[in-house]
């Protein structure tokens, strides 16, 4: 059978009973050992009365009025004889039993905030930069405690998480800028040697090295505007089904390009967004279908309002599909699927990341799944505005 804890009760709870539960017992204590001392106090004094006073006594015990010179006699032996003793007991038991709480409740006190410690220790190791630090939940602890400790652990796994992602980001920014940058050192190198000659080809393919650069760098811009909230500035009502058409439209170079057939489901969706960061993502998604889900031969956008409210656009393709994985997929910047890392489809690996950050700005999600028979999903799910979605339902 388990043990009840004290983490099933909240701290002000836990402090009360201790607070009360420490009053009664000192002055039961106390009560207790004046009342026995008292006891003893009486037995020894009625053993050397007077004879006078103890036939009294002895009368009072029988349920015998005694007389009255006898009964003066009695109470003024007693009172001379214990008043002073009676006080002195009920100060040492007094003394005796507060001591014996302040122990117990100091014991106690230690019991709850000891987790209190392991934790400031944890929060100092955490300061000094290692993330590793965790604190066990002790089923000592109050509700309050408990919670507190899981919510520093949870804090302390999310920077461990960020740090290894920071990692993992400095090394593929690295990896990314490494190879353009060394084209373009050796041919403007090889150019003021004399060793190539300048020829509009050597410029054409050194300024595709520029542009590569240059998405790299914006992709990390549009990161960074979705860490700082910044990322939707100008809200406005659009049907996310008209803007989707429109991209379809200017892409269809592109998506023949890349022998692409693409079917459409696209239902009237308005919802309040910021309409160039909605075609950011949706281009986002046809250049990552166009790079690598073209050997599928079919590509379908959908669009559709859900019944809450909230907009919803599909692309679906037949590629090759997402690896078990997914989530790395969109959390970790630069990832491609081509696993060697191989540039020759292009792109910065930022696709995904980018479009998960548009659609976390919106107050929505990204998801990601794999099609039967063959293919992915992704589904971009962006939240309405409630005081917007009211407004259009009464009008």
């Amino acid at each position: 059978m388990r043990k009840p804890s004290f983490c099933t009760f909240p701290l002000a709870t836990v402090t009360a009973t201790v607070i009360a539960t420490m009053l009664v017992l000192s002055v039961g204590m106390t009560g207790l050992g004046v009342g026995w001392y008292a006891s003893y106090i009486e037995k020894g004094t009625t053993e050397n009365l007077p004879p006078k006073a103890a036939a009294a006594f002895r009368d009072m015990n029988e349920g015998v009025v005694p007389d009255r010179d006898a009964l003066k006699l009695l109470f003024d032996h007693i009172e001379t004889q214990t008043d002073l003793r009676i006080q002195l007991s009920i100060v040492v038991c007094g003394l005796f039993s507060a001591l014996t709480c302040a122990t117990i409740g100091i014991y106690l006190a230690r019991r709850i905030v000891s987790p209190l410690e392991e934790l400031t220790s944890a929060a100092r190791t955490l300061k000094e930069g290692n993330f590793s630090a965790r604190v066990a939940v002790s089923p000592n602890s109050t509700r309050e405690i408990s919670s507190l400790v899981e919510s520093f652990n949870a804090l302390a796994t999310s920077l461990e998480t960020m740090e290894e992602r920071l990692r993992f980001n400095n090394m593929a920014i690295a990896h990314e800028l490494r190879t353009p940058l060394t084209i373009l050192r050796g041919s403007m190198q090889g150019m003021l040697d004399g060793v190539f000659p300048i020829k509009q080809n050597t410029i054409s393919d050194l300024l595709l090295q520029v542009e590569g650069l240059t998405r790299i760098v914006e992709d990390l811009r549009t990161l960074s505007l979705a860490i700082d909230q910044k990322l939707v500035m100008q809200r406005q009502e659009l049907d996310v089904a008209l803007v989707v058409d429109a991209i379809l439209a200017s892409a269809k170079p592109l998506l023949d390009a890349a022998k692409l057939q693409v079917e459409t489901r696209l239902q009237p969706a308005w919802i309040s967004a910021d309409s160039s960061r909605i075609r950011q993502a949706v281009v986002a998604l046809l250049e990552n279908a166009c790079r690598y889900a073209g050997s599928g031969g079919r590509l379908r956008c959908e669009t559709e309002q859900l019944p809450n409210g909230n907009v919803v656009i599909r692309v679906l393709d037949r590629g090759p599909g997402f690896p078990e994985d997914m989530q790395a997929v969109a959390v970790n910047p630069f990832w491609r699927g081509d696993p060697s890392r191989s540039r020759a489809t292009g792109g910065t690996g930022l696709g995904l990341s980018v479009v998960r950050a548009i659609a976390v700005a919106h107050g929505g999600h990204l998801e990601l799944a794999n099609r039967t028979g063959g293919g992915a999903i992704v589904a971009i799910y962006l939240q309405q505005n409630r005081t917007c979605y009211a407004k259009q339902r009464c009008s």
